[in-house]
């Protein structure tokens, strides 16, 4: 064999050697997968292209999960657990336990329904809790307050600090900075995290809409996660109308773009189907789904409905793709449908082990 040859053999060597370390080095592309629970005590990793539940792991202690919180490098999967007293970190790739607080003590006793939630980082958990000091006689009632854990803190964590909060909180979402939660209940409160301060308040009972009642709400389900922008369907009577007129009560959709910081509620339909359930496209925002007997799909913009379809049983929760192209149902029952954006063509459907009940779970959306 020649020197030349022999060189450019080992040239082409080299190169090869470079391009694979090159291609190795590189990130793997992030892969789509839904979280979802089920009762008794469940956690489950769902394949959303291949339909299919990849892991289920089982939460360790007194079961009847409900809301699931996930940051965003999807690694951990946050649930409050054991009848509403206790938050379970679990592992995704292996199921272990990796971190836990029990918030009941003593005398005591310590509840938070779905105001739950971890900051983007994954650092930091923010819990809602009402807490209860129980004696012989009677329960006395304390003052409700969010507590702020360490996730880093182990299978014994306890609060890091704690600050006063508004009763009647159902959902936490957290800020695209470190230092702001948003609280949902009555009224959307801006919390700084730090200091415990409510910095701003978005008016939504409080709205003082000319002819209108006071606007009703529903909602549990944190599904924000795709576009930033958290929705939720709202319920109003407008005064001005007789109550015997059906067009008097209006069904509207409250958005609050967790990026911008922009908020707004607009009546869209007369009440009819829609209850509780919907999310904003990631891709088309103008576009929302909402979910309950019917998947609906709606133009927040012209504010008007643009299609709705049956379905085969009540879904309580709702979510979608980074690509805006599926729709995922869940809650209730022990399945997830998938539906087309598109067209509304439901093109899939998984089970969950043993026909388990969601219940009023929800369903998350997570890149890994």
């Amino acid at each position: 064999m020649s020197k030349r040859y022999h060189s450019r053999l080992h040239g082409l060597d080299v190169g090869f050697v470079l391009l694979a370390g090159l291609i190795c080095s590189l990130p793997a592309q992030a892969k789509e997968y839904l979280v979802a629970v089920t009762r008794p005590n469940q956690v489950h990793l769902i394949d959303a292209a291949a339909r299919k539940v990849e892991h289920s792991y089982t939460i360790p202690g007194n079961g009847i999960p409900s809301a699931v919180a996930v940051p965003d490098d999807g690694k951990v999967a946050y649930i409050c657990t054991n009848r509403w007293e206790s938050i379970s970190g679990i592992d995704l790739a292996t199921g272990k336990e990796v971190f836990r607080a029990n918030m009941s003590s003593g005398t005591e006793r310590v509840k938070s329904v779905f105001a739950m939630n971890v900051s983007r980082d994954g650092k930091q958990l923010y819990v809602h809790q009402s807490p209860v000091q129980l004696s012989l006689d009677e329960y006395q009632v304390e003052d409700t307050r969010i507590a702020v854990y360490d996730t880093s803190a182990g299978l014994d964590a306890k609060p890091a600090r704690t600050f006063p909060a508004p009763r009647r909180i159902a959902l936490l979402l957290p800020g695209m900075k470190s230092d702001r939660l948003y609280a949902l209940g009555w009224d959307l409160y801006a919390i700084n995290t730090s200091s415990g301060a409510i910095e701003k308040t978005y008016p939504i009972r409080d709205w003082k809409r000319p002819n209108y009642s006071e606007p009703d709400i529903l909602s549990v389900w944190l599904q924000y996660e795709q576009p930033n922008i958290f929705s939720t369907p709202y319920y109003a009577v407008r005064t001005d109308i007789s109550p015997d007129d059906p067009s008097a009560y209006k069904t509207g959709l409250l958005t609050f773009d967790l990026a911008k910081g922009t908020f707004d509620m607009e009546d869209f339909e007369d009440t009819s189907v829609v209850i509780f359930s919907s999310v904003v496209s990631p891709t088309h925002p103008n576009e929302v789904y909402m979910v309950y007997t019917q998947l609906t799909k709606m133009d927040r913009e012209q504010h008007k409905v643009i299609k709705r379809i049956d379905l085969d049983h009540t879904y309580y929760a709702i979510n979608i793709s980074r690509d805006g192209k599926e729709v995922y149902l869940g809650g209730a029952l022990g399945n997830i449908a998938v539906y087309d954006t598109a067209t509304l063509e439901r093109i899939g459907n998984i089970e969950l082990p043993d026909a388990a009940n969601q219940s009023v779970a929800g369903v998350r959306v997570v890149q890994r």
